[in-house]
């Protein structure tokens, strides 16, 4: 039997992030079913509400970085709103923030102000060069974390400038990590540890953990690895192909049996053959320029479909280049559930498609709940039972709340 109430029902995590990094880190707890808090400054909200493409005003990032969530205003620099936040935390499983080194201190909301009100307090703190060390105090964004991690060199083609990827990886990855080390520091009463702990996440060091071994590589050999564009040195075939009717495809064949069923596929048969010079991963590597210009010129040749359809039958792993268009076309995307329509209130109820919940759980997957909530939408529910009618009265007459 599975459960609709998600892998983390019961949980409260309050949300004082902004932007994504943050943000994307409640996200993923509100897609797994816990109580996602987040605190907004009044009147203004967050700034990711203007992220992304306008649609009747709303950035349209925002519907997907806070679905699920409930939205309640604080002045957190005002003594009134710090006490309060104070007693919300005192009630929360995990606290979220990713504000510059210090600023929590500042507001009398650092971890020894949190653990006192909560002992059992999970914080955790993204920054972007994280809570010690020589650079703490700089300011940083994510694509800062891209470029230090080594990541940026990498991203491009050889001889021109670094590029972008043109979505903020930097700062999602830092939020996933923030959530895996929320889990973690959880589950350490199981390691007789004590629960309340601070997971300390800095965005270079989020997207450092996934520079393979550019590092072993330049301490035993000496290379720095340079940009390559499409490919990996020394792994072919791999690459993006071009087809017959303009459009790009991904073809996957570096290993041994695969590549020698692309050959069939392609009808080269003998390129698998003894003395083709293919017919090893290190030969294939040695000629990778020579053999990613003969598939080329096949491919060319080929509609997409018709190529992606031989290949598909042989075994072989290739796919098209989708844009969003193809996205939001595509049958597999749709039976995985991977495109959801959620009514949202920010877009006056209407519904928008956004991507599906990741990963997926067997007995308590994550869902949807909602749409993304609107500014201060929840500050009666939240706030009533934590400080009272009273003290809510007063600090919304104050413009605290």
């Amino acid at each position: 039997m599975t459960s609709r109430g998600g892998a983390l029902c019961g949980l409260r995590v309050v949300e004082a992030g902004h932007i994504i990094s943050g943000p994307f880190c409640g996200h993923l707890f509100a897609d797994h079913g816990a109580d996602v808090i987040k605190v907004e400054p009044p009147v203004a909200g967050d700034g990711m509400r203007q992220w992304g493409g306008q649609y009747k005003g709303v950035g349209l990032y925002w519907p997907v970085i806070a679905r699920g969530k409930k939205s309640v205003t604080l002045d957190l620099r005002q003594a009134a709103g710090q006490q309060a936040f104070r007693d919300l935390a005192a009630t929360a499983d995990v606290v979220i923030e990713n504000f510059r080194p210090g600023t929590f201190e500042r507001w009398n909301l650092g971890w020894d102000d949190l653990h006192a009100v909560n002992p059992d307090l999970v914080l955790v703190r993204i920054t972007g060069y994280g809570q010690t060390g020589p650079a703490r105090d700089k300011a940083g964004f994510g694509v800062i974390g891209e470029a230090m991690s080594g990541f940026r060199h990498l991203s491009g083609e050889p001889g021109r400038p670094p590029v972008r990827v043109g979505i903020s990886i930097g700062d999602a990855l830092a939020g996933t990590q923030g959530f895996v080390g929320a889990l973690l520091a959880l589950l350490a009463p199981r390691a007789g540890r004590p629960r309340g702990q601070v997971v300390d996440v800095a965005l270079y060091e989020a997207m450092w953990m996934y520079m393979e071994s550019v590092l072993p590589e330049y301490d035993k050999l000496g290379t720095v690895r340079q940009p390559t564009g499409p490919t990996l040195p020394g792994v072919a075939p791999s690459n993006v192909y071009p087809t017959g009717d303009g459009q790009w495809a991904v073809i996957g064949a570096n290993q041994d049996t695969v590549f020698t069923r692309l050959a069939v596929a392609l009808d080269r048969p003998e390129w698998s053959e003894p003395g083709s010079g293919y017919t090893s991963h290190v030969e294939r590597g040695q000629r990778q320029e020579q053999l990613d210009a003969e598939i080329a010129a096949i491919t060319i040749t080929l509609p997409a479909a018709e190529l992606v359809d031989r290949l598909d039958a042989a075994g072989v792993p290739a796919g098209l280049i989708y844009t969003a268009a193809d996205i939001a076309g595509d049958a597999h995307f749709a039976a995985r559930e991977m495109i959801v329509r959620v009514p949202d209130a920010t877009l006056g109820g209407e519904d928008l498609a956004m991507p599906g919940v990741v990963p997926k759980l067997s007995g308590t997957p994550g869902q949807v709940s909602c749409g993304s909530p609107l500014l201060g939408e929840h500050n009666d529910d939240v706030w009533r039972p934590v400080i009272g009618d009273r003290r809510l009265a007063e600090l919304t007459a104050a413009g605290v709340i």
